[in-house]
């Protein structure tokens, strides 16, 4: 067993590095996906809309196998189901195919998403530890974002930072739609509100790489309603570490329980938080254009 799998106790904990060992699994997931991904799959739906694919099973199995190879005391909670040694102080919030609808669809815009939080003895139940480990990887760009508590974040072993954009006006912005439920997420007034602020809203289908894509600049922030701790653990260290804000949308601190989140650039922070509250007040808001209202007459009396 080498250094990184060895045991750690809280003091000496700056000096292991989960990375690269998390960082080989990743990849070696991702590989699994690959092969899936060009022999297609079947899928079976978890909810109305919500898919899930051998691929998601077979590549979860295979990533709880290797973290209890390479780290045999720690917890691992994975989207699958994966529910193992859950009171360990290390726990590994795994979701092994970020973007499942997309790989269901033959689009290639997904990920592989691990992250490491540290619960010291005495933390509750209801109270987080410390993130200390993130790896999301695509295996389509095979691109791999990094990061270790305090010392970072990285994109193919190079240092990433946050982008320097100051005003919404000026910024792109990331978000995402629920697979299941959709009709109860108010979300689509949120995206028209941002899009009409903004240089744009993409909507690309998996969270731990819009996180990643705050980290990395390529985009200014990212917003998103009921995620899960798998979805969001990896890419909120990642953001933090590239040095950019996550928290929820009253800009209080995010927790992994948390139902939003919203991480950005930190510049703009505090303007899209006022928008927030704007939104849920219902102030200065911008109406939407119905279908009846787009067919109306110009006012040159030509209509569209």
């Amino acid at each position: 067993m080498n250094a990184a799998a060895q045991p750690a106790a809280s003091s000496d904990l700056d000096q292991v590095d989960f990375v690269p060992r998390a960082a080989e699994i990743a990849r070696e997931a991702g590989a699994r996906l690959r092969e899936f991904f060009a022999a297609g799959v079947a899928t079976e739906y978890k909810g109305d809309a919500d898919l899930v694919t051998a691929a998601d099973r077979t590549v979860e199995k295979l990533i709880r196998t290797r973290l209890s190879e390479a780290f045999p005391g720690h917890g691992i909670f994975g989207e699958e189901g994966t529910r193992e040694r859950l009171e360990a102080e290390h726990r590994w919030y795994v979701d092994p195919l970020d973007g499942t609808t997309n790989f269901a669809h033959g689009f290639p815009q997904f990920s592989v998403s691990l992250g490491l939080e540290h619960r010291p003895p005495g933390t509750a139940p209801d109270e987080d530890g410390t993130l200390e480990a993130a790896v999301v990887y695509d295996p389509m760009r095979d691109e791999i974002f990094t990061a270790r508590r305090s010392r970072g974040a990285e994109l193919n072993g190079k240092p990433i930072r946050v982008s320097r954009a100051g005003q919404l006006a000026e910024a792109l912005l990331a978000t995402g739609f629920p697979s299941r439920k959709r009709h109860a997420s108010p979300n689509i007034h949120f995206y028209h509100e941002f899009t009409l602020r903004s240089h744009g809203v993409r909507r690309a289908g998996s969270a731990a790489l819009d996180l990643a894509y705050v980290a990395a600049g390529r985009v200014d922030a990212f917003w998103e309603f009921n995620l899960n701790p798998w979805d969001t653990a990896a890419g909120i260290l990642l953001v933090t570490e590239a040095g950019g804000a996550v928290t929820d949308f009253s800009g209080r601190p995010y927790r992994l329980e948390s139902r939003e989140i919203l991480a950005s650039n930190g510049l703009i922070h505090a303007e899209l938080v006022g928008l927030f509250a704007d939104m849920f007040a219902g102030r200065n808001l911008a109406p939407v254009p119905t279908a009846h209202d787009y067919l109306r007459p110009f006012p040159s009396g030509k209509g569209c």
